[in-house]
């Protein structure tokens, strides 16, 4: 199985981190296919293409399909264009405006951590999950806000693997205010249900064998959400945990 890390050629933001991960040791040129190039390092396929990073769909069949190798993960090297467009110390470290996207220390500071974080220095890869972790705990954030502040407050803690979080605005659950049905689980609508879900077996397909609890942002829920969404983690059999069951 091998990594894919893309990089677009029309996103600065994109193809200057890739620039600097190339320019480390051990790359060699890999096969080309449907107008993207590739570069190789041990297990880590480094393809470059001229389209829209959001256009290219499906690389990892694609691939898969031209070389017979098994994609486990995908890197997408992209920015995030904050509403402030303020750089901010956040998991896009190059910033928010065109003027930062550029930087070549910032692209440097991403390539390094791409670098270790894989494995390609000939070190360790970090985060990298094995049946020798069987039964660890992984976390499924349920609720709060974009930055999801009360998960966050678990995933400081050494030892804890994060699998989906599930911003309240992800969530969608119709109000049931004025309806004459009985409130429970099954009488409140919306996409919420779904959500869980596919997050749950998502997280349970990537983690295989953890013990996968869901943490409620029990303030960002009104009372009737978080009966419901409560009774439906119960019906699915997904455990709920307390910020002290993640120690």
């Amino acid at each position: 199985m091998v990594t894919l890390v893309v990089a677009t050629t029309t996103d600065p933001a994109s193809i200057g981190p890739a620039a600097a991960l190339l320019a480390m040791p051990c790359w060699q040129p890999g096969p080309s296919f449907q107008g993207i190039r590739s570069f190789v390092n041990g297990e880590v396929r480094l393809l470059e293409h001229d389209n829209s990073i959001v256009k290219e769909d499906h690389l990892d069949k694609r691939w898969e399909e031209f070389t017979s190798e098994g994609v486990d993960e995908i890197i997408f090297l992209s920015k995030h264009k904050a509403v402030s467009n303020r750089p901010a110390l956040t998991l896009h470290p190059i910033g928010s405006t065109e003027e930062y996207w550029g930087r070549k220390d910032a692209a440097n500071v991403i390539a390094l951590l791409v670098w270790e974080g894989l494995g390609l220095g000939g070190g360790t890869s970090v985060g990298n999950w094995s049946s020798k972790k069987d039964k660890e705990k992984v976390l499924l954030g349920i609720g709060g806000g974009h930055y999801v502040p009360r998960h966050m407050d678990i995933i400081l803690k050494d030892g804890v693997w994060v699998g989906h979080l599930l911003s309240g605005y992800s969530l969608p659950m119709e109000d049931p205010t004025h309806s004459k049905v009985e409130i429970n689980a099954q009488a409140i609508g919306g996409t919420w249900r779904e959500a869980i879900k596919v997050s749950f077996e998502a997280t349970k397909a990537a983690f295989p064998g953890g013990d996968i609890l869901a943490h409620l942002d029990q303030k960002s829920f009104k009372s009737w959400q978080k009966n419901a969404i409560t009774a439906y983690l119960g019906e699915q059999n997904i455990k709920i945990g307390k910020p002290a069951d993640f120690c």
